[in-house]
């Protein structure tokens, strides 16, 4: 088997306003990255737009809704400070959380070793009912959600290795004791959450602040300790990790100073869990990243190795 790559056009019509980081060139840096020979063997594979029903496994109606009715005729609005949307955005949206629902069937009928979803706007700053952070849905909760609800596991973790704590997904998980979310982030960093002492409606959340300045060597003695036995305790059947690519030394928005062979080593260590829990069933979906280079590059380095892994 080898690894499946899910993306749609759609991602370069969510656009956003000049000079804003979350920007169309993310996707297309990516996708030249995953060229040539090296990437020749990924499946790759349209993400679908997702039904009202996928949001409304971790969004209410109300939500929905409130996206559709703001989705302007022409150029941009802005949703807060940091969230926009442009005509193309909700389509943008809805193939970004289809992409992750199909990736997990995919995985889960053994079509292929594992997944990534390289689609845009990211998800996991999304809360129940609000959106913010460059997010509208929340992508990598749905797909939980997604593969409890429809595919009966009992137990999915999600690994959010973003420079930003996922808040959205964080909530949208809250109580949901078939999950186990874990973030680590820098700290102090926006959005401000993501101490240590919020653990979930049923101790199923794990934060791990990361401080400024700090680097490769503090993040893989940190999962060392903390993260993979907790992981190995939760004994996962699926792994789906926000993969945001931020904690680069050359991003311009975070002071964390991670390096392409850190994303790859962290990529690796995930990939024992799921082989000794998961039967090695990863799903990936893009997150946050916003040096153009650094993520093209960081992102090369966790397919890699995803693709060495799916056999």
């Amino acid at each position: 088997m080898t690894t499946a790559l899910f993306g749609h056009e759609s991602s370069l019509g969510h656009v956003t306003p000049s000079g804003h980081p979350e920007q169309v060139a993310r996707i297309e840096h990516i996708m030249a990255a995953l060229k040539g020979p090296s990437f020749a063997a990924l499946d790759r594979r349209d993400a679908p737009a997702c039904s009202d029903d996928d949001i409304l496994l971790c969004h209410p109606q109300t939500h929905l809704d409130a996206i559709a009715a703001a989705a302007p005729a022409n150029g941009t609005v802005a949703l807060d400070a940091d969230t926009h949307m442009s005509p193309g955005s909700l389509a943008a949206a809805r193939h970004a959380v289809g992409g992750c629902i199909a990736a997990v069937d995919a995985v889960l009928a053994r079509e292929v070793g594992n997944a990534f979803v390289a689609c845009r706007p990211p998800g996991h700053h999304a809360e129940t009912s609000t959106p913010m952070g460059f997010c509208l849905f929340g992508n990598a909760a749905i797909a939980a959600k997604h593969a409890l609800e429809r595919h009966g596991l009992s137990r999915v973790a999600v690994v959010d290795f973003d420079v930003h704590h996922g808040n959205g997904t964080q909530d949208l998980l809250w109580n949901e004791s078939r999950s186990l979310f874990v973030g680590s982030h820098q700290n102090p960093l926006w959005p401000g959450t993501g101490m240590p002492e919020e653990t979930g409606g049923h101790n199923n959340v794990m934060n791990l602040p990361l401080p400024p300045h700090s680097d490769g060597r503090l993040m893989r003695a940190t999962y060392e300790a903390e993260v993979f036995p907790a992981l190995a305790r939760f004994e996962p059947e699926l792994v789906i990790i926000s993969a945001g690519f931020d904690a680069h030394a050359d991003d311009p928005l975070a002071q964390l100073n991670w390096r392409e062979d850190d994303f790859a080593w962290l990529t690796e260590r995930l990939c024992d869990v799921a082989d000794q829990h998961a039967e090695g069933r990863v799903v990936s979906t893009l997150e946050g990243g916003y040096d153009l280079n650094a993520l093209a590059a960081s992102v090369a380095a966790h397919v890699s190795v995803l693709m060495e892994r799916a056999g």
